[in-house]
């Protein structure tokens, strides 16, 4: 059976795709940092699509987290799907936040899926076999968050996946690779991370369920972007095509909320958690 290796893979986006690539007879190794969360899920995937799950408790924000998952993609038995999908966002505007804590988010958004991809892809290409999609996020296209390291993070991503998927080491070797560009998922993602969205319409969320039909739709379609529904694909081309000065009284800004989204005050640590986007 083939293998996929999905980080952030307990909840949301991650737990989708854990979801939709068991019932399609793909064993699973699934990296998270709570290991509960893990065993819960592990045995759920067994249950109802008879595939075996591995897993493996991870902070990828960390040198040691990257490190630990590194050496199962080397060693083990080789992964045939990667899905980059672990992520996070801070909530408060970017000179509000210690320095510590923005260095996280670009370790765990930026840092982790480089080294990740890069310990996965040379294999892959060896074996002529492989796929690895990279879950960036809609803002990666323009300036839809401001004052914020988050879109910034997330259009590295989309750049980097780009850039290495269009290859032709990789599209000579039959390696497909994907950018996942999702609007905002129905997740816990925002309640985690202290992001309060009252005023988003209910038109404006999507389910992991169909951002990841769509994205493995795209994967087999050759397609080196992928962004789920009509209306983000829209968003999508206004952020990056429209100027500037018409965008902006349509984003949200983290030192002065819209009517779009509000933030609410912390009190405590920046936590990092696997993500579902905005």
């Amino acid at each position: 059976m083939p293998t996929a290796l999905i980080t952030g893979a307990t909840s949301g986006i991650g737990r989708a795709f854990a979801e939709q690539l068991a019932q399609r007879g793909y064993d699973l190794v699934a990296v998270a940092r709570t290991h509960s969360a893990l065993t819960d899920l592990a045995h759920s995937l067994h249950t109802s699509a008879g595939v075996h799950v591995e897993t493996i408790p991870a902070d990828l924000a960390t040198t040691d987290g990257c490190t630990t998952v590194e050496r199962r993609i080397s060693t083990g038995k080789p992964v045939d799907f990667l899905v980059n999908n672990a992520g996070t966002v801070l909530s408060r505007p970017f000179h509000a936040n210690d320095v510590s804590a923005e260095a996280a988010l670009l370790d765990l958004n930026i840092r982790a899926v480089m080294r990740l991809t890069h310990t996965a892809l040379p294999r892959m290409i060896e074996r002529r076999l492989g796929h690895v999609v990279n879950v960036s996020s809609f803002t990666a296209l323009g300036i839809g968050g401001l004052a914020t390291t988050y879109p910034a993070s997330k259009a590295w991503v989309l750049a980097f996946t780009q850039a290495i998927a269009r290859s032709q080491e990789v599209t000579a070797s039959g390696v497909r690779m994907m950018a996942l560009l999702p609007g905002f998922t129905t997740t816990d993602f925002f309640d985690r991370n202290q992001l309060a969205t009252p005023n988003l319409p209910s038109w404006a969320w999507l389910s992991p369920a169909h951002v990841v039909t769509t994205a493995l739709r795209d994967l087999a379609r050759g397609r080196y972007v992928s962004i789920p529904s009509r209306r983000y694909q829209c968003a999508g081309w206004a952020l990056h095509h429209l100027p500037h000065p018409l965008i902006r009284p349509f984003t949200w800004d983290f030192t002065n909320p819209s009517t779009l989204w509000t933030t609410q005050p912390r009190h405590h640590r920046h936590d990092r958690h696997p993500h579902d986007h905005p």
